[in-house]
């Protein structure tokens, strides 16, 4: 066992650059994009929140700080323990949900880790919910003129409706395969939203930040 996770952590760390292609670069930029809520305006959301005393510079860097630290732990987190117990560490949304747990199950002490792992995903993944929940109320309370609870309750109506197909990709709509066999509604709007919608919303928010015609 500390063979293999001495394997993890050497599979998470060595570089292998001759696997670093387009795709890799491309991919990386896209959760660069997504981790930071860079495309999608969440961070030029709470940037319009920061008092002026703050250095939107200094906070940039502790944002990245922060988020580069957690993303490293949680990859020495994952990467040893699944190459620990012979499990691939790259089988995308099933590794939280499938090969986690059963990491879990064969770790002493593992219900503990696991309530603690899947706590702290929790809040990872509300932080990520409320910036970009906030980012479509700051839109609808200032374009629109409505009020904040009617915003919420509003979008929160809109954000479950859709976010549907994707919940139930995994049950009752696993036979829709837009993009091929194995794929499924999730990778369909992870392609849409990361290879597409960040990366163009990045790029606009630069041009809109540096051009003339812009900001």
């Amino acid at each position: 066992m500390t063979l293999g996770a001495s394997a993890g952590i050497a599979f998470y760390l060595k570089p292998d650059f001759s696997l670093i292609g387009k795709e890799a670069v491309y991919a990386a930029m896209g959760q660069a994009f997504f981790t930071l809520s860079a495309g999608a305006g969440g961070m030029a959301i709470f940037g319009s929140y920061i008092g002026k005393e703050r250095s939107l510079a200094g906070e940039a860097i502790n944002v990245v700080a922060l988020d580069t630290s957690i993303a490293l732990l949680a990859g020495l987190v994952i990467f040893p323990a699944a190459f620990a117990f012979g499990i691939d560490a790259g089988s995308g949304p099933e590794l939280i949900f499938v090969t986690l747990p059963n990491i879990f199950n064969q770790m002493a002490g593992g219900r503990v880790w696991g309530f603690l792992f899947f706590i702290f995903l929790s809040f990872a993944a509300m932080s990520t919910v409320i910036a970009i929940f906030e980012n479509i109320m700051a839109f609808t309370i200032e374009e629109w003129g409505w009020k904040r609870k009617k915003a919420a309750l509003v979008n929160a109506i809109g954000i479950f409706m859709l976010s549907l197909p994707c919940a139930l990709s995994f049950g009752p709509l696993s036979s829709i395969q837009p993009l091929g066999p194995g794929s499924g509604i999730l990778d369909l709007e992870d392609f849409i939203f990361t290879s597409n919608i960040l990366p163009i919303g990045a790029l606009s928010i630069v041009m809109f930040c540096t051009l003339k015609i812009g900001w």
